[in-house]
Parts: C-alpha cells; sequence; structure tokens
C-alpha cells in the first residue's frame, strides 16, 4: 500500500479521508462500493461519498463541503470551473440515458431512436411521465429532450407529469408503480432489480450520451479542502488503475460505465 502524505503548507492535514459530492447514479450502480476499496488499498485515503443530484453536489461544492466533485452535467461542471469553485476537471467514464417505461407501450415509443420525439409522443398521448425534478444531472438532461421536443411539460405538473423531487432509484420505483414512463441512466437502470416487466424504451440517441467529470474544489476559495487527497483520488481515476477498476465494473456481465479518451 502507497501511503498518500497528507500535508498542505508543511502542515499535516487535520483528517486522512475526502469527502465527494458525487451523484445517486454512481452510489446506486454500485460502482463505489466496487472501486473505493481498491483506491483505498492503494493510497491509504478514505473516500467517504455524498450522494445527491448534480445540481445539489455543485452546491455542496461552492459551499466547500467536499473535497472532489464528480457529476454528470458539463455545461454546470463548466460553470463551476468558471466561477472559480472547481479546478483541474478531469473526464473520468461515460455511459447513456434511456426512457423505460410499461411493457404496453401505450404511448408507442418502442424502438424509438429519437428521444425528443418519443417525448412529444408521450405528451401527445398524455401518458404518465415522472420526473426526478431536482437539477440533478438527469433531470437537466431531461429538461434539454423536453425543449428540443417543443413541448413544455411543467404545464401538465401533477396530471400527466409528475415530479418526485427524490434520486434515480426512488424516481424509478415510483414510475414502475405507476406504470409511467421516465427517463434514466443506463447504469442505474441495469442495477435496478424492481423492474417488474419494464423495459427499455428508447435508446440509441446521440443526444442521450451521459458523461461524468471530476474536479477539485477549488482549495484557494476553501483552504480546509485536502487537496492531497483529493488530487490523488482523481489522479487515481484518471490513471491506469483507476480506469482499469472503472472497466471492471459489471452488473449481469454488463459493463455501467465506459472510459472517457485520455
Amino acid at each position: 500500500m502507497m501511503l498518500i502524505a497528507m500535508t498542505v503548507g508543511g502542515e499535516a492535514a487535520d483528517r486522512p479521508f475526502i469527502v465527494v459530492q458525487s451523484t445517486t447514479s454512481t452510489q446506486n450502480s454500485g460502482l463505489f462500493d466496487f472501486i473505493l476499496p481498491k483506491f483505498r488499498a492503494k493510497t491509504g485515503v478514505d473516500v467517504r461519498v455524498v450522494a445527491v443530484g448534480t445540481g445539489q453536489a455543485l452546491k455542496n461544492g461552492r459551499n466547500g463541503d467536499g473535497d472532489v466533485v464528480l457529476v454528470h452535467a458539463r455545461a454546470a461542471e463548466d460553470r463551476f470551473i468558471a466561477e472559480g469553485f472547481g479546478i483541474e476537471r478531469r473526464d473520468v467514464m461515460y455511459n447513456d440515458f434511456v426512457i423505460i417505461g410499461p411493457p404496453a407501450d401505450p404511448a408507442g415509443i418502442r424502438g424509438m431512436k429519437n428521444a425528443p420525439a418519443g417525448l412529444a409522443k408521450i405528451a401527445s398521448a398524455k401518458m404518465l411521465w415522472v420526473s426526478r425534478g431536482d437539477n440533478s444531472g438527469t433531470h437537466i438532461k431531461e429538461r434539454a429532450l423536453w425543449r428540443a421536443s417543443g413541448v413544455d411539460p411543467t404545464g401538465a405538473s401533477g396530471t400527466w407529469y409528475r415530479e418526485v423531487g427524490s434520486g434515480m432509484g426512488a424516481t424509478l420505483n415510483t414510475a414502475v408503480g405507476m406504470d409511467a414512463y421516465t427517463l434514466t441512466d443506463r447504469a442505474t437502470w441495469v442495477s435496478f432489480r424492481n423492474r417488474r416487466a419494464f423495459e427499455v424504451m428508447v435508446e440509441g440517441d446521440s443526444r442521450l450520451f451521459n458523461s461524468y467529470g471530476a474536479m477539485l474544489v477549488n482549495p484557494v476559495r476553501h483552504p480546509h479542502v485536502n487537496a492531497i487527497g483529493g488530487r490523488a483520488f482523481i489522479d487515481w481515476l484518471a490513471g491506469a488503475d483507476g480506469r482499469a477498476a472503472i472497466a471492471a465494473y459489471k452488473v449481469r456481465g454488463i459493463q455501467l460505465f465506459h472510459l472517457s479518451a485520455q
């Protein structure tokens, strides 16, 4: 085991761990349970994960409530850096989003490759849709797809359009319980157990691409940030050992996250 010396400015850091603000998808998929013990064995650094939506993770990072932010909403990540709250962003991995729905498929979208067109059909038929409604990376993507569809579903809030304000697992449980459609990242869907007979209805649209990036919370703005440990984690994720761990993580034989180009 290679121990990382916890020193900042020549003084020992006051905690031998880092806090990672990340998404519910990285947690719910089981990825962190798989890769973090490997990082800890290599470096001796413990990682404590706060799993929330991307919007909340970035807000927490702005407040200095973490050392690393690992999320999936590139425009929001770029703003975070431009505003001076984060530094040293690295592309880490990617997968995709999918639209799932009940086996009867009352909106008739099964097999479609155009996600906005699928949403437009759901809206036209007034079929139930469950939105995370939490400013997460998934919710940000959903809003972009609705804009591309030419439909503003918020006027139907509480009727066929239901906003739950919850993480991905809870949103999927709600959608399955209501026989509704929803948008999910593929990793959470593959790991999800309460599927009943629900299926992936829409996939393969380039607009469903889902990239994850890691950033260090700016230690100049928040001097208490564990910059040594945070950089060690980001470097590990983007390095050979971390990339091998991410690529090796599979559920039901399916690789859930693919490696970003270096």
